[in-house]
């Protein structure tokens, strides 16, 4: 009886096997396409034979034979196996994310006290600097210093050259040197490094009107990407002015053919002399019409003049006067800016100092009032 019972199992896993195996071997192996199929690639689902053609494979199409954790499965295909492969990438990455926490790397501060000096420095030329975390390789790449005694800082800049498909790096270029001195080692017909000048030989060919230099504005939404144009004729320090980088400039230079795939951001300068000062009239004839109507010219009095000055006092000012008193209009972000942390910090402070209870206001209505009982 239990020499029956182990065939009739054995027989039953044999029976099993061929069943799975027939599943798979509805089709020939995709590779040799002479027999049939025994193995399926969890990445692209290609049929196999043998271990050769498993590496055969893998070697045509580059696959790497590690399942997409992370693809498309339809609802009326999500089974059990796929309920757990997604438990296990959410459990694999809960570990991944616990073991960057305890990376020493990760944990180092993202400023130094030399990245403070450098962001200081270019905070009196108006140049926003940001850094990165040290584990980023464009923290790493960054060479930029600043020369105290010449006050200029030496930047780490990389020029990229879309139509060529060329990217280049150059280390210390002080901020006095012009776009256009910069762009000579790369371009230039006779002046320019030869081997250099073979890989860029469309730019060699273009005259200097149909090349435009173009730097990614930063701090924007992914989905709302800007450009700055440069002048060619400025120094690297002017054209820097006014705009935010991050670790160093990266310089897009490009042909005619494609200045319509570098959309334009709006003017970073700030309100001109100027706009500062008719602002500021503004704001002194708005003093002089509340002078003149809390205390009339006929009647000039010592609780006309107290009231008067109470009127005009910062704590009672009317939230646009104290705009016009900064003597810079304040600009509204342009669509698909991302605002600074340290901006929505100093916006907010504004807004609080704006929102001002209306106590002065009432004490200087009880003083008309007290005024109009004595006439």
């Amino acid at each position: 009886m239990s020499a029956l019972k182990s065939q009739a199992e054995s027989s039953s896993l044999e029976e099993e096997q061929k069943r799975i195996q027939n599943k798979i071997s509805l089709s020939n192996c995709g590779v040799c396409g002479s027999e049939k199929a025994k193995y399926r690639c969890p990445a692209c689902l290609t049929h196999s034979c043998s271990l050769l053609c498993v590496k055969k494979h893998k070697d045509d199409s580059g696959c790497s034979g590690v399942r997409n954790k992370t693809a498309f499965v339809a609802l009326s295909h999500f089974d059990e196996m796929a309920l757990l492969s997604d438990y296990r990438f959410l459990e694999d990455t809960g570990r991944f994310s616990d073991g960057a926490s305890r990376d020493s790397l990760v944990r180092v501060p993202r400023t130094t006290l030399k990245l403070k000096l450098l962001a200081s420095q270019a905070r009196k030329m108006n140049i926003t600097l940001r850094f990165l975390p040290l584990t980023f390789t464009k923290r790493r790449e960054n060479s930029t210093v600043f020369n105290p005694r010449e006050k200029m800082f030496l930047w780490h800049l990389k020029l990229m050259f879309p139509q060529s498909s060329s990217e280049f790096s150059q280390r210390r270029v002080p901020d006095r040197h012009t776009l256009k001195q910069i762009l000579t080692t790369y371009i230039h017909p006779t002046e320019s490094d030869p081997v250099t000048r073979q890989k860029l030989k469309m730019y060699v060919n273009a005259s200097s009107e149909n090349v435009k230099v173009f730097m990614k504005a930063e701090g924007r939404k992914a989905n709302s990407v800007r450009y700055h144009e440069l002048d060619t004729e400025k120094s690297l320090k002017d054209n820097l002015s006014f705009k935010m980088l991050i670790e160093y400039p990266v310089l897009h230079v490009v042909l005619r053919d494609q200045w319509k795939d570098y959309p334009l951001k709006g003017p970073a300068e700030p309100a001109s002399a100027c706009t500062s000062l008719a602002t500021k009239n503004v704001g002194i004839d708005g003093q002089k019409r509340a002078v003149d109507h809390v205390s009339p010219p006929s009647v000039q009095t010592g609780t006309n003049l107290q009231t008067a000055a109470e009127e005009i006092s910062p704590e009672s000012e009317p939230p646009l006067q104290k705009r016009a008193k900064r003597g810079v209009e304040e600009e509204e972000p342009e669509e698909g800016e991302i605002l600074d942390s340290s901006d929505e910090e100093e916006m907010l402070e504004r807004n609080q100092a704006e929102s001002i209870p209306l106590e002065n206001n009432t004490s200087v209505n009880d003083m008309k009032n007290m005024q109009h009982d004595v006439n």
